[in-house]
């Protein structure tokens, strides 16, 4: 390939998160900002053959009218980011990745991102394999249109209530089984749809979401078998970072942590969606599992997360450890974490793209552990110490140059 096409496709391209990664390839393409937050612009990754931004495409599904252009002036309106400069520069640009935009599902999304969905097409009656299949003709033609040599499937959606695996979801025979034979209008959520149709075509499916996405059996099976690569869950971007930093301190120090408390404020749309308990369920659920792995007991842990809505894409995290030292001496430790949910976001997004790009070219398929330093609840290892999947991705990085 002496010049190749990639394809970035955003499955809930047009919130804060995924616009803020189309702004972010378009500003970097046209020399508007600069490489920092981006992992894959360390000097460890010199030498790689990494797709670059300027040579992407990008598309998406979306549920809502929203545009990437609304997207990146409600952003810089709410949360006073973005410059004048950046957004003139880059607006043509946006405005002519939204033409690549298409209808997504809420099939089995659950009540309340129902309710974000203002385009009528999304709530088509469609059974799981007649919604899959419209995806993959959405995935297929953005390929096609644009003549491009890889697409990547990024799920940036909002978070879908806690799934439920049944013996369908074991293996890729039963699950396609149960697809071509009618299957409940529940018998896979919308994230889990959006990955079938990417893993059905071969193509690349990042999850930066707690969503179930790829975490079934038989996706990963269905990955193995069509070569694609599949990484996830849940984007590892503030608190949860912090304690996966903080946790092997404790153990390495020999400290027992009593308790961790973890309290979140934010006010973005995940944070309206996050407000209904059944989709907040599976956040914290990613959130608070990370403790006891590192450490290798359970402490009293408690992790809350609130919608204000002043607060817009600023999320705010305080923590307090209680943690026993010396001659069984109690010690406190606190912390505030304040960051732009959608900037601390989008660069991993990017690098995970960049790197699952480079993973498939090298022939590559199936769960790519080595990615786990961005996940909260990183699928292929048990591993959640920062320090521990940080060196794993170094080490897949020497391993990749000395070949």
């Amino acid at each position: 390939m002496s010049n190749p096409k990639f394809g970035l496709w955003l499955v809930g391209g047009g919130g804060g998160v995924g616009s803020t990664a189309v702004l972010g390839l378009a500003a970097l393409t046209r020399n508007l900002t600069d490489t920092t937050s981006l992992v894959t612009a360390l000097p460890m990754f010199d030498g790689l053959n990494l797709a670059q931004p300027g040579q992407f495409v990008v598309g998406g599904h979306e549920i809502r009218k929203a545009t990437l252009w609304d997207a990146v002036n409600e952003m810089h309106e709410r949360a006073n980011v973005f410059t004048h400069a950046m957004l003139a520069g880059c607006k043509e640009q946006l405005l002519e990745w939204q033409k690549n935009f298409r209808p997504g599902t809420v099939l089995a999304s659950g009540s309340t991102i129902e309710k974000l969905a203002d385009r009528p097409e999304v709530f088509a009656a469609e059974s799981p394999r007649a919604a899959a299949d419209r995806i993959k003709e959405d995935l297929a033609d953005f390929k096609a249109r644009h003549k491009l040599d890889a697409v990547v499937v990024a799920h940036v959606a909002s978070t879908e209530p806690p799934f439920s695996l049944t013996a369908e979801h074991q293996s890729w025979p039963a699950l396609e089984s149960a697809l071509e034979n009618g299957g409940a209008k529940d018998l896979l959520p919308a994230s889990s749809l959006y990955a079938l149709a990417a893993l059905e075509l071969g193509m690349a499916y990042v999850n930066f979401t707690p969503s179930t996405g790829a975490a079934i059996p038989a996706l990963i099976e269905l990955a193995e078998k069509t070569g694609s690569v599949i990484s996830g869950k849940d984007g590892k971007t503030g608190e949860t970072l912090m304690k996966t930093v903080l946790a092997p301190m404790f153990a390495h120090r020999n400290w027992r942590i009593l308790s961790w408390v973890g309290h979140n404020i934010f006010g973005n749309r995940d944070g309206v969606v996050l407000d209904d308990p059944a989709n907040k369920a599976a956040k914290i659920r990613d959130k608070d599992a990370v403790i006891p792995n590192i450490v290798g007991y359970k402490p009293n842990t408690l992790v809350s997360i609130e919608y204000i809505p002043s607060m817009d894409d600023w999320k705010t995290a305080w923590n307090h450890i209680h943690f026993q030292g010396f001659l069984g001496t109690k010690m406190i430790l606190q912390f505030i974490w304040q960051g732009c949910d959608s900037l601390l976001a989008a660069p991993l997004v990017i690098d995970l793209v960049r790197l699952s790009i480079f993973a498939q070219s090298r022939g590559e398929k199936g769960v790519l552990p080595n990615l786990a330093c961005f996940y909260k609840a990183p699928m292929g290892t048990p591993v959640n110490d920062f320090f521990v999947q940080f060196d794993t991705l170094k080490a897949y990085v020497e391993g990749c140059k000395a070949k």
